[in-house]
This record gives structure tokens, C-alpha cells and sequence, in this order.
């Protein structure tokens, strides 16, 4: 069966709602806290992962996390909450949901996701060459824009 590992680091914010509700789950058989995973550590352990769990339930502006999994080719099952809507490709790189249920639910469908397809979406919305195009594109309009202004 599937484990699930739990990285993430714990603020002090959170470390006692950790001790109280999650440390008691841990039993490091099915699930295992491993903590932070440093940087050169993300790409292995992303892309070893059958799906990245993403339970988010605050308006995160972007979420980096879920776009390192895309970029592994692993597809992603997060709340709907801030970007995450405009982020995950539902049914393509992964699964919205807005409860844990919805989240069990989701986790055969996930399992079948070609993962091929995840990180081909990642390449076409957000490497670093997209992102580049996009920026030179802006600049362009807004250079042109400035010029026909002083023209005028």
C-alpha cells in the first residue's frame, strides 16, 4: 500500500497543533514525518512520490511546492484555495478537492494520471522559458505602447 510522508517544517506557530493532532498519526509504518527536505533533496523525493498531497487552507498566492512536483512529473491532489484552482489542471495534473474525503476519493484517479502528461503541462505553463517568453512579450507590448504614445 501507499505511505504517506509528511514533509514539512513545523513553525513555532504550529508546533503545538502538531504535537496534539498529528504526532499521534505518525506511527512511521504507513505514515512517516521526514521533516524539511532541503533543496537539493526536493527533485528525488518529489519525483520518487506516487502524488503530492497539497492540504493548504489559506489563500496561498502561487504554491512552488505543487509546480516542483509538476516539474517531476507527479500529480497533485490540493484544496481549493487561493491559486490552487488556476495552478492544478483537474483530472490532467492532479485533483482540487475541498475536504479530506474529497481528497481520499481523488487518490485512485491520481494513481492513473500519466505522469508524462503532468510534466508536460509543467513545461508548457511554467518553466522558465514560458516564463521568459511571457516577460519579453510584456516588455515588448509596453515598449510599443510608450512609443506610439510619444508618437501620438
Amino acid at each position: 500500500g501507499l505511505k504517506l510522508k509528511l514533509a514539512a517544517k513545523i513553525g513555532d506557530d504550529d508546533r503545538a497543533y502538531f504535537r496534539e493532532m498529528v504526532e499521534p498519526l505518525v506511527d512511521g509504518d504507513r505514515v512517516e514525518y521526514v521533516g524539511e527536505i532541503e533543496e537539493d533533496k526536493k527533485a528525488e523525493f518529489l519525483g520518487k512520490a506516487a502524488g503530492l498531497v497539497f492540504p493548504i487552507d489559506w489563500p496561498e498566492p502561487f504554491g512552488l511546492a505543487v509546480i516542483e512536483a509538476m516539474a517531476c512529473g507527479t500529480p497533485v491532489i490540493a484544496w481549493s484555495s487561493g491559486a490552487m484552482p488556476e495552478i492544478v489542471d483537474q483530472g490532467v495534473t492532479g485533483f482540487i478537492v475541498d475536504s479530506m474525503e474529497g481528497a481520499v476519493a481523488s487518490m485512485p484517479g491520481m494513481l492513473r494520471l500519466d505522469r508524462r502528461k503532468v510534466r508536460a503541462v509543467f513545461e508548457r505553463r511554467f518553466s522558465a522559458e514560458r516564463m521568459t517568453r511571457d516577460y519579453v512579450s510584456a516588455y515588448a507590448r509596453l515598449i510599443g505602447a510608450s512609443a506610439e504614445a510619444r508618437a501620438s
